[in-house]
């Protein structure tokens, strides 16, 4: 019988020597540790996420918080920094606007006051001119389609990113005006081929 099987059959004592009978059962408090410290070191994390994960593998509450209040204590769990971090980036590299953003802040369990100030970040203005590149953007890979549908795709493209009607509208026309205003200008310009 092999060694494996000695030590797993019913009814036997743990080994009472060797490697067997010194691997004891982490404590509760390392392995909570251990998963927040390997959520950690991929991307930043909220604290409702490390918690989350921690509920998912079985760490009491108690224990979780523990952990949880030493992290932040020691700066590695920053939910304002976080925030400012994710608002900035979605922002800036997926175009989203604040409605987007405040929801995936709800998402990744971020409080309604610190996700408010991170969104301050991103004012009217700013929002209006990502608009305005997402929509020239995208309107050079749908020319030549049916007007009244190339209007619908730009104005859905900028409500899937959390854009309002308002600002969506507002950037579409802006942006097919300059459009027919390139093509008449293009049209009355001199002939120089006379």
């Amino acid at each position: 019988m092999s060694q494996a099987r000695r030590r797993s059959a019913p009814g036997q004592e743990p080994p009472t020597s060797g490697a067997a009978a010194e691997d004891a059962e982490p404590d509760q408090e390392s392995v909570a540790r251990a998963i927040a410290l390997r959520m950690l070191t991929g991307a930043p994390r909220s604290r409702a996420q490390l918690a989350e994960k921690m509920a998912s593998k079985n760490v009491p509450d108690e224990v979780a918080t523990k952990v949880l209040d030493r992290f932040t204590e020691v700066g590695l769990i920053d939910d304002a920094a976080y925030a400012e971090m994710l608002v900035r980036t979605r922002h800036n590299e997926r175009g989203l606007a604040r409605r987007a953003l405040a929801q995936e802040l709800r998402r990744k369990g971020v409080d309604t006051e610190t996700a408010n100030a991170a969104l301050e970040a991103v004012q009217p203005e700013d929002e209006a001119d990502r608009a305005l590149e997402l929509v020239r953007r995208k309107a050079r890979s749908t020319e030549g389609v049916d007007p009244v549908k190339r209007r619908r795709r730009l104005v859905s493209m900028l409500a899937r990113k959390g854009y309002g009607p308002g600002v969506a509208m507002r950037a579409v026309d802006q942006v097919l005006g300059e459009e027919d205003e390139e093509l008449s200008a293009s049209d009355d310009g001199p002939d120089l081929l006379e």
